[in-house]
């Protein structure tokens, strides 16, 4: 008999398609602020490169925390989503301040700049394409491609809210493991011995895990306060220009 695989350790996040349009996001980030904005003067060069990199990192590490906790993995892509929409502001701030239009429904280019980044998901594609693109293109293909890894990312998380509801998490696993591990060795079960040097180890194992997504959960509620911190300095200079104005 075939015993179930114990807390299966996927982890997988390469083959993501929200991955891949997200490490595209990070890469157009990059070149869009090297080229159009002054790193040593314009302080949302930091901002607009570490919010793209913490979009695509917290999708690798919610995917990687997926087999040990669906909690923390649920919490860190929302923390992608969260990062990805401070990014969106930043280009449409960019465009607005510079007098440069976001397209929309009805503009020449928006239904083609929609399909385009709807088919290609492969960082290589938009490396070479942006040397022959203004700012306004490279920002509207920016926004673009965010508004669709969002639309991604709500899905990814309704579909894990929903699993972790039928499923449950880390200690419902454990539970089903121990069973299973049971059923099939009903020998060793039935030994006192065997099942209490058994029990021993998959205690371990559990506290071991728990101390684990412990941590790990105390490095979300970080950079969820760091989030909402830059949130609330992000307000804070909107109003101061808009007071300005």
């Amino acid at each position: 008999m075939n015993t179930p695989q114990f807390l299966p350790q996927d982890g997988r996040y390469d083959d993501l398609l929200v991955y891949q349009k997200s490490e595209c996001i990070c890469d157009i980030t990059d070149y869009f602020c090297k080229t159009y904005l002054d790193g040593r003067k314009d302080r949302t060069v930091d901002q607009m490169v570490q919010a793209a990199r913490s979009g695509k990192q917290n999708i690798v590490e919610g995917t990687s925390a997926s087999a040990t906790s669906k909690e923390t993995e649920i919490k860190l892509l929302n923390v992608a989503k969260a990062s990805h929409q401070e990014l969106l502001e930043d280009y449409k701030d960019y465009l607005r301040h510079h007098g440069l239009e976001q397209w929309s429904k009805g503009h020449p280019y928006y239904e083609h700049t929609r399909r385009t980044c709807k088919q290609h998901s492969h960082r290589d594609y938009y490396m070479e394409l942006m040397p022959r693109c203004t700012d306004e293109m490279i920002a509207n293909m920016a926004i673009t491609i965010i508004c669709q890894v969002d639309v991604m990312l709500r899905n990814l998380i309704e579909f894990h809210k929903q699993e972790f509801l039928q499923q449950g998490g880390i200690r419902e696993e454990m539970t089903r493991g121990r069973l299973a591990y049971r059923n099939s060795h009903p020998s060793q079960s039935n030994s006192p011995v065997a099942s209490n040097t058994l029990l021993s180890r998959k205690e371990q194992e559990l506290n071991e895990r728990e101390a684990q997504i412990t941590k790990r959960e105390q490095e979300v509620e970080r950079r969820e306060a760091e989030l909402l911190a830059r949130e609330k300095e992000l307000a804070r200079l909107i109003r101061m220009g808009s007071d300005r104005e």
